[in-house]
Parts: structure tokens; sequence; C-alpha cells
């Protein structure tokens, strides 16, 4: 397995007391796979994405267990220098804002190089060269003359492609993308979608992208992990995910869905808000929140349980779930 996450526990320490952003996520992906991580704002799926590039902001947040094997290798006993050298030529990260990603002073070009010149020791020259290149691979027109721009000369969705040309810069085994076409329009979310599926299967990599949204990775993920409040409450293949899903949760994500053929109709929306962090409820997280809930939701916290081959839940009733 390319990447592999194991009981992975983060916190952070505020004044206010201890949020527990992440609390025992395993997940695993391979060469070649998609993995769609999902969930709602503050479910921890981005927390968790920094701490697989081990860019979390430390302190106030800090690993507090757990395991992150890459090629093998856990992340987490490796030094600083050590752990900088796996990032960009091993594993890279597309962020969801590319504005505040992207130097503003600096054209993309050199930003684009800089890549190159680091980890490569190449000069200025044979990196720009480079810098189009790639500036071409992710289909931006006219890259010889536009290398030389800055970011502000680009619409939002060239320059989230410029974002995927610095992840592929040194052609890394895995790419995490996290919620790479937020406050872009559908019809450029669905090229961005497009273009990132064509680079993972033309380089082989493992792809991580994490999203709120069940409708973009609808055509691009293989496999789905639905996080609540730091852990993951389901994982599925795709279209296991789509037909009948194994927790309330999954289920509400799903009918909250704009539908074509509901038209006129008002939209599904989960009751209630995502807990606080420093103040979990007792049981499942989501009891709160859930049509299902019991008196044991109340009490217990469901395990991340074998539900079918290749399918968990972390939902007591899983049963009635999937089946109703």
């Amino acid at each position: 397995m390319l990447l592999e996450v194991r009981d992975l526990h983060v916190e952070f320490r505020t004044r206010d007391g201890v949020a527990k952003a992440v609390n025992g996520v395993s997940y695993g992906v391979d060469a070649g796979e998609t993995l769609a991580v999902l969930g709602e704002s503050g479910s921890g799926k981005s927390v968790t994405a920094q701490a697989v590039m081990g860019i979390l902001d430390t302190p106030p947040g800090r690993i507090a267990g757990g395991e992150i094997l890459f090629q093998g290798q856990d992340l987490l006993k490796l030094k600083e220098e050590e752990r900088r050298k796996v990032r960009g030529a091993g594993m890279a990260m597309i962020f969801q804002d590319a504005l505040s990603s992207l130097n503003p002073v600096l054209s993309v070009g050199d930003q684009l190089g800089e890549m190159f010149v680091v980890h490569r020791g190449m000069s200025r020259k044979d990196a720009r060269a480079r810098a189009v290149e790639l500036m071409d691979r992710v289909r931006i027109p006219g890259a010889k003359e536009r290398v030389k721009q800055y970011p502000h000369q680009f619409s939002g969705g060239m320059r989230q492609r410029i974002m995927i040309a610095m992840a592929l810069a040194l052609e890394p085994a895995l790419i995490i993308a996290d919620e790479p076409t937020t406050a872009l329009d559908v019809t450029v979310q669905a090229q961005v979608m497009d273009l990132l599926g064509e680079l993972r299967r033309e380089y082989d990599m493992g792809l991580i992208l994490i999203t709120h949204d069940l409708g973009v990775v609808a055509d691009v993920a293989d496999r789905i992990a639905v996080m609540y409040a730091g852990r993951i409450v389901e994982q599925a293949p795709v279209r296991d995910i789509y037909k009948a899903p194994a927790h309330p949760y999954t289920r509400g994500l799903l009918d909250s869905i704009p539908r074509l053929d509901q038209k006129g109709q008002e939209l599904y929306a989960i009751r209630g808000l995502p807990p606080n962090l420093m103040d979990i409820p007792p049981g499942c997280a989501f009891n709160p929140r859930c049509p299902m809930a019991r008196d044991v939701c109340r009490t217990d916290v469901p395990p991340l349980a074998e539900v079918a081959q290749d399918r968990a839940s972390a939902c007591h009733f899983w049963r009635e779930c999937l089946h109703g």
C-alpha cells in the first residue's frame, strides 16, 4: 500500500480546552487509486491531510498518537529535514484557495521553477523551461507567454491548474487535493476534476481528494471515506455508497444533493450543527442530529465494523440504514 494511516489522533490545545480534531482515523490508498474523504467543515478531513504532509501548525496542534506509513516508512519517526525531502518529491498537496497559496509578488514561472532549483539543482533557465512544460501539461493556453505573469493575472480555474502543476512538478507518488474545486463554477469544476483523473492515470499516482460535496467525486473516486467529528463513520467503494449508504450521516449527505428529478421541492438538510470538538457528545457523536438515534447511541461509541466485503460502518443500526 502506498499510504497507510493507522489510528491517527490529532489535538489542538487552546485557552478554552483541548479540541480533539482527529480521533483514531485509519485509511489507506494504493498507487493509481483515488480515495475521496468526505464530511462537513470541522470533521477533520484537512487536519488529517496536514498531519500526513507534516505541515500541521505546531503549536497549537500536535499528533497525539498513531502511525503514518508512506511506502512502508513511518513518517512520524523521521526528522524534519528527512520529512521535508518527502514533501514535493514523494507526496504533494493542492490547496483549496489557490490565490492565497501562491506568492503574489513572484511570477508563476518562478514559483513553478523553484521546485526544480531546490530539489533537482537545475539552473534558472532550465527550471523556467520545465515550468512552461508543466503549464502546457495542465492545459494553460499560451504557456510560453503566460509563464512570466503573476497569480492575479489568471482566472480562478487557471490558478488552480497552476497549483496542480506545482504538485506534479517532481512527479510524486501521492497527491492530496484539499477541496480543489471550491469557489469554481460548475463547468470549471468538471474540467479540474477530469484533469486530476487523467493525470492520476497517466502517472499512476495515488490521489486523496478531500471534499464536502458527494456530487464532485461520483465519477472520479474509487473509494470513499466519510468523516464526522474526527472519526471515519463509513468506508466503501464509491458505487456502494451511492447505491445504499450504511450510515445515517452518509445518507443525509446524499439526500442533500440537488436532483434534477425533484425540481421545485425543498432541499433536504441535516438538522443541527456539527459538534464542538472540545465537547464531543458521549456515545455516537452524530446522535444529536441522527433520525435513527436510540438510547444505546447516546452511551456507546459504535466501532467501525465490517458490514460487507470492502465496506465498514460505525453505526449501531447499520443494517436498518443499509436496507432502509
